[in-house]
């Protein structure tokens, strides 16, 4: 293959993935304008159109869209041995992408992260935040994060967490001024705030277990809603309602007093959080270093 083909490929690729000229361009180090050109030589040689380009957005024809399912994994795997045979010569080196939220981050991630970035000083880690079931092979990222109960068929998982719950908090503040629910009944009487779930097609419905051990999913409604678990931990703290939220994330207010924990008998543990990837991962010494650090002991 002629080498100017490979520059194209790897320059569609990344367009395609991005769904922008100008946050490939600056990925790949080159001019919009210089992208563009590249892509319409490789559109020209093909004699097919690879993608379609509106004001707002960069989307791939059926055409694009095979070349990106067929030929971006192969693309992948040369990266990934290139940086294989790279650690050889000494400690693992490259760079990770790995999708999740900012629970996550915070609560699995951020504990661990700066142990592991000094003792592997030549490997780079992206954290993208995202509540959506991102497609972690067609976006090129490592890894993603997921509960037990929710990882995708045809993946590897390795548990990187603790079992946990979701937690019912509010402010002295904002019950100072209204009753404390007994039961997950009592909601519909209160200011929730919630959620908006990408993945979910609305808003996270909140999930309790009965004494009876019935699962119920509720929803709730307020009048503050947010589309990341941190702002609606920090809603609830300023006292503009309840929140459903990790109990991991809730413990430090909960022991200075700025939230109060309702329906705690109400709340099931889940399965813990596990790290899911493609099997070929297994081959690079960065991505085998991070998946040992990270994993739960």
């Amino acid at each position: 293959m002629p080498r100017d083909h490979i520059n194209e490929i790897y320059a569609f690729l990344a367009v395609a993935r991005t769904h922008s000229f100008t946050r490939a361009a600056a990925e790949l180090g080159v001019t919009p304008s210089a992208l563009s050109h590249s892509l319409k030589g490789l559109e020209e040689k093909l004699g097919v159109r690879l993608l379609t380009r509106t004001t707002r957005n960069v989307a791939t024809t059926e055409a694009g869209e095979r070349l990106k399912r067929q030929i971006g994994p192969l693309f992948d795997q040369i990266d990934e041995e290139l940086e294989a045979i790279s650690s050889l010569g000494g400690s693992p080196a490259g760079s990770l992408r790995i999708t999740c939220t900012d629970h996550h981050i915070e609560s699995i991630f951020r504990p661990k992260l700066g142990a592991f970035l000094r003792r592997y000083p030549d490997i780079r880690v992206e954290l993208d935040m995202n509540y959506a079931f991102v497609d972690i092979v067609g976006e090129r990222f490592d890894a993603g994060v997921r509960i037990g109960e929710s990882l995708e068929r045809d993946m590897i998982a390795t548990r990187i967490g603790p079992d946990w719950r979701f937690s019912i908090v509010g402010s002295p503040m904002y019950f100072a001024e209204n009753d404390r629910p007994k039961t997950p009944f009592d909601l519909d009487q209160h200011n929730c705030i919630t959620l908006r779930m990408a993945s979910a097609g609305g808003f996270l419905r909140w999930e309790f277990r009965s004494p009876e051990g019935k699962d119920l999913r509720l929803r709730v409604e307020g009048q503050a809603s947010y589309n990341t678990i941190g702002h609606v931990l920090e809603g609830a703290v300023d006292g503009l309602g309840l929140a459903f939220v990790p109990q991991e994330l809730t413990a430090p207010y909960l022991d200075s007093g700025q939230l109060i924990e309702v329906l705690v008998d109400w709340c099931p543990r889940y399965d813990g959080c596990y790290l899911y990837y493609p099997s070929r991962k297994q081959n690079s010494p960065a991505f085998s270093a991070f998946v040992d650090f990270m994993r739960y002991r």
